[in-house]
């Protein structure tokens, strides 16, 4: 890769690590729910009248948008708003690269090597270390919710597989346009209309700083330069840089919260990262075997 492609891959790990420092600054305005629905309102409009049509099977734009808008960002979102650190859950959310590989060997049928099984089983024992790390500074629920969250990506990244769009930024627009209506309905059920209400009537600058940074920078800008170096070197090439987003994540709650750095914090993020990597190296295929796709090389797609 050229050196300045380079410093995108970096730049785009960077906005997306930094994201969840954002979004825990965002929760403190809005609702878990509400603020998503806004997140991806805004991540649609305008650019939805922009990019054409999506040129996949309109179904993979309902799996996807309900799994990964709805399910996936709603457990984010409402685990962090009870409590989970911002910087431990970038990391946490990695276990969604060991759930990617269980639904596509269930669903697509496609065989794990032992290679990937070591590796990923390295890496939820890095994710099961951050739980020992919280102890009783954070609720086991909200551990549990933002685990739910990576399930819920593993599955999508497979129904994006299935889908193979030729364009992934054009897909994730649509893909962000099945949301917010969902979302919005969902807040003033579950939230109160009165609370959403008193949110949007009290906004800060802050909050709105957070839903144009979640929504443009992180979703709009992040993935339209992820996209370009996907169409320029390939996913083999360019997926390596995403395991960079927990250490940005953590770098960043560190600086702007005040997040621990503990020692075990460190030992988790280095067994999470390099059990990614493991189960990522491409290896040589013997006759017979059907090996399934890396897991970051199918996260990165998300």
């Amino acid at each position: 890769m050229k050196r300045s492609h380079i410093g995108l891959a970096v730049l785009v790990a960077a906005i997306w690590g930094v994201n969840f420092v954002v979004i825990d600054v965002g929760l403190s305005d809005f609702p878990p729910l509400l603020f998503s629905g806004l997140r991806f309102l805004l991540a649609t409009v305008p650019a939805i009248f922009f990019i054409g049509p999506p040129r996949v099977p309109w179904r993979w734009i309902v799996i996807v948008g309900i799994v990964l808008g709805i399910m996936k960002f709603s457990l984010l979102f409402i685990g962090m708003k009870a409590g989970m650190p911002a910087g431990l859950s970038s990391l946490v959310l990695q276990c969604q690269a060991a759930f990617t590989i269980a639904f596509a060997a269930l669903l697509l049928r496609e065989r794990p090597r032992p290679q990937q099984l070591a590796g990923m089983a390295v890496a939820v024992l890095g994710v099961a270390l951050v739980g020992v790390r919280l102890g009783s500074t954070a609720p086991l629920s909200a551990f549990l919710l933002v685990i739910a969250a990576g399930i819920c990506w593993g599955l999508a990244n497979v129904a994006t597989r299935k889908a193979s769009p030729p364009d992934m930024f054009r897909f994730m627009v649509w893909v962000c346009a099945v949301p917010p209506v969902p979302l919005l309905i969902m807040s003033a059920l579950f939230e109160g209309v009165d609370t959403d209400l008193d949110a949007l009537r009290g906004l800060s600058f802050s909050g709105i700083a957070a839903t144009v940074y979640v929504a443009w920078v992180a979703t709009i800008i992040g993935y339209g330069l992820w996209g370009f170096l996907l169409r320029t070197y390939g996913a083999t090439t360019v997926s390596p840089y995403a395991l960079l987003i927990p250490i940005f994540g953590l770098a960043a709650a560190a600086v702007f919260q005040d997040e621990p750095i503990t020692g075990l914090t460190v030992l988790a993020t280095v067994l999470v990262i390099f059990g990614i990597a493991i189960a990522s190296l491409k290896v040589r295929r013997t006759a017979g075997e059907s090996p399934v796709t890396p897991p970051a090389v199918l996260a990165e797609r998300i």
